[in-house]
Formats: structure tokens, sequence, C-alpha cells
């Protein structure tokens, strides 16, 4: 306890130094691109919008924004802008070349990891539960501090509660806390509180009958005593009965899709607008269809290493027919669900998962597929958007971050394409920009091209 208690004490004095670092200078004026604010409204044509010092101090038509003396122009003529994307679910750290686990977490992988997010347009990503000892807390400070060039922000839920079933030395939650009773639980959230997490992980699940989940009384001890630290509870769960009583529980945050939807889960988010679902679609659809992998997307072969794609297409394709016809009937089930929460307006936003120990998750990428099996699964390319962008960023609590406003971190991202008429079109990646200053995506490549 005391240990933790100087971590947080050397976490703040950085924090205020690191704050004191100053985001690129001057003033730049966009102008000419269709621009996707990440709000319900309509995408902005020939829209004009001005940075200064990281920020974005004025949004509006082209013509009718001006600039100060001596700002730089940039035409965008016939490019989409949309604001940075926010993945809100992930293990960032643990995937490396071929191999998965807590050897890789290291400083250098998880800053590869956030570099890799900043090349597909991720602004920021929050992982879930998995991370553990001082360099989560530190990471953390760095980035939001925008002390690391090419990076997106890193959030941590610090480690996750669990019960002891879900815990092995080589699995992502080998560091969890194994809550066994309420005080323990109780004691466990006091302490993440202390290292200024905003949301604690837990896992309620029975890994389809091998093993006993948390018990109902600590999974409410969590949440209330998450709650009177002013945290929220993001819980893996997918069954329709844990859902709804860790709905009456009070959870914040589902960090996958509940497995089936029905009026009274319905009724319980209706009354709950603030609860939120991530849906985390990537494992359950990349085994029904992968258009991405079959041939590799350009993106895909400018980041992973041949021998992990071909390790995912071997794998994907010795799927048993029997195998391959469950899948289908899951992916429509989990479809339908879907569809019917989007229709009640239920708060969703993305999560990928992205980087866990299913394999192959390749960091980064996930954010796009996972966009395009909303749509598959129901959703409209613009209510993806706003899911990825400005309602992630709410879940996550980034005030800052989400939509192109006035007044917002500059983080944005330059389409050659536009996504509201195929939300594949985000991978059409022209330019990345965050905190105002353009991610040189050219090095990052390079950089990775030669490391294999």
């Amino acid at each position: 306890m005391r240990i933790y208690a100087v971590i947080a004490a050397l976490l703040a004095a950085s924090s205020a130094s690191l704050a004191q670092l100053s985001q690129s200078p001057g003033a730049v004026l966009y102008e000419g691109a269709r621009l996707i604010t990440g709000d319900d409204g309509p995408a902005l044509e020939r829209a004009a919008f001005l940075v200064e010092n990281g920020r974005f101090t004025r949004v509006g038509r082209q013509g009718e924004v001006a600039a100060p003396d001596g700002a730089a122009r940039v035409d965008l003529t016939g490019k989409t802008v949309i604001p940075a994307l926010i993945d809100a679910h992930s293990h960032i750290g643990y995937m490396k070349d071929l191999t998965s686990g807590p050897q890789n977490y290291t400083r250098e992988n998880v800053l590869d990891h956030m570099r890799r997010f900043a090349y597909f347009g991720v602004a920021a990503s929050q992982a879930m539960g998995s991370d553990f000892g001082e360099l989560p807390f530190v990471l953390r400070d760095e980035l939001a501090a925008g002390v690391h060039a090419d990076a997106a922000r890193f959030l941590t839920a610090g480690r996750g509660l669990a019960p002891l079933e879900e815990i092995s030395p080589a699995n992502m939650r080998h560091a969890a806390y194994v809550v066994t009773t309420v005080e323990g639980a109780r004691a466990n959230v006091r302490e993440l509180a202390r290292m200024k997490v905003s949301i604690v992980k837990t896992w309620v699940d029975d890994r389809g009958g091998t093993i006993k989940p948390l018990a109902p009384e600590l999974s409410r001890a969590i949440i209330d005593e998450a709650h009177a630290n002013g945290l929220r509870v993001a819980v893996h769960a997918t069954g329709l009965a844990d859902a709804k009583a860790l709905m009456r529980a009070g959870i914040d945050i589902f960090g996958h899709m509940i497995e089936d939807v029905d009026d009274e889960l319905v009724a319980l988010f209706k009354a709950r607008p603030n609860t939120a679902i991530l849906l985390a679609l990537n494992a359950p659809r990349r085994v029904v269809a992968r258009p991405w992998l079959n041939p590799p997307h350009p993106l895909i072969l400018e980041t992973v290493s041949p021998q992990q794609i071909a390790r995912l297409q071997e794998r994907l394709a010795s799927q048993s027919p029997e195998a391959a016809a469950e899948a289908r009937r899951a992916w429509d089930r989990l479809a339908r669900g879907i569809r019917i929460l989007a229709a009640a307006g239920v708060k969703i936003g993305v999560g990928t998962d992205g980087g866990g120990q299913t394999g192959d998750q390749f960091v980064g990428w996930t954010i796009h597929t996972e966009m395009e099996n909303m749509v598959v699964a129901g959703m409209t390319p613009a209510q993806v958007l706003v899911a990825a962008t400005r309602t992630s960023a709410e879940i996550l609590g980034l005030a800052d971050l989400g939509t192109v406003i006035a007044g917002k971190s500059a983080d944005f991202v330059v389409l050659d394409a536009n996504p509201l008429d195929d939300i594949t079109n985000t991978r059409r990646i022209s330019r990345v920009f965050l905190r105002g200053q353009e991610v040189n995506r050219a090095r990052l490549r390079a950089e990775w091209a030669t490391s294999r």
C-alpha cells in the first residue's frame, strides 16, 4: 500500500511538470474539406477550421473563418476530415510479433502500440484491466502531456478485479486483484482510486460454463465502492441474465456486446441512459467474414509482419463447417441485438478488444474493422462515426477529444474519401494530426519495415 502511495505522489509531481510543455505554436487555417464534426449534424461542405497552439479555435465555412496575420493555409479541397478516433477498449503492450503475454509488457512495446494507434488515426485508447506495475501510470501521464511524438494517448484502468478462476500466469488477467470478499473488493477499488484511474475493470463471465463467475455481492461491492470514489466500472459480461443483474447494480460500461437482447434489457438501458456498451465485434465477426484479410488490406501490409498475417489466415481458414455455421448463428444474434439497442437510443461506443490474447488482433487496425462490423450489423455510417468519436470520448471522460469544435484539442484525420458513403473509407487515410501536429506516418512505416 505504501509503495502505491509513493508512486501516486511521484506521478502527481511529474504530471504538473509535463503539463507545462508547450504544444505546436503558430496558427494554421485548413480550408476546403468536407468536415464531419463528430456531432449528429450533417457534414459541413467546403469547411474551414483554424488550429492555434494545438487546439481548434474557429470552425465554419470556407471564406467565413478569419485567420490571424501570418497564419499558414492548407488546402484540403476534395478531402474529408473527421475527428480522430477513440478506441475505448483495448489491451495494450501484450502483442509483439508472433508472441503474446506479460513478457512483452515493456515501455518500448507500449509506446510502439500507441504509435500504431496514431498511425491509424486513433487519438486515445483505454486499456481495460490488463496493466500492472508503475509503468502504465507513468506512460499515461507522459502521453497525456504529449511528451512522445506520433503517439496516441494511453488510458489505463490499472489492474482489473477478477475471481481466481479467471487468472493464470500467462493471460492478461495474470496481475488482476483476486476478489474473494466484499471488503477486499472495496479495498482494491480504493487503491485504484489513489492511482487516479477513472474506470475500474471487472469480469463477470462463466466462460461458457467452465468457471464460476464473480458472485453478485462482490460485483455490487465493486460498483458501489467505485461510485463512492467518483469512478465508473466497466465489465466483461456477455450473458443476458448477468447483464440485467449488473444493470440493476448500477454498472456503467459493458466492454462487449451482450449475447442476446430482450425487452427487459432494453427497458433497463432506457432507465439508465448513461450506461454505455462497447461492442467489441472483431472476434465474433472475423470468423464469419474478413474481406480485409484475403487479400490483406494495404494498411495491414504496412504495419503487420507477413508471418503474423499468414498465421491469422491459416487459423481462420482451418475452421470446420460446423464451427462456421455456429459462428454465423452467433453473429446474426449479436447483429439483431445491436439493431435493437441502436434503435432504442442506447449509448454505443467503439471498443475493439484489440491487442488481446484471442490472437492477431492487429493493434490500431482493429478500430477500422470494428466500424465496418457495426455497419454490417445494421448501424448507419453516421451513427458509427459518432460512436467512434464523440460518444467514445464521452465514455472515457475525454472532454477535449471526439469533435471538431472550437476549444477542443486539434486531433483529426484527413481522408481521401467520404466515410458517410462507405464506412471503409476511414481506411483511406491521407494525414493524421494529434494536438495540431501531423503524425509522421512515413517515418513510422519505415521503422516497422526495418524491424521485421
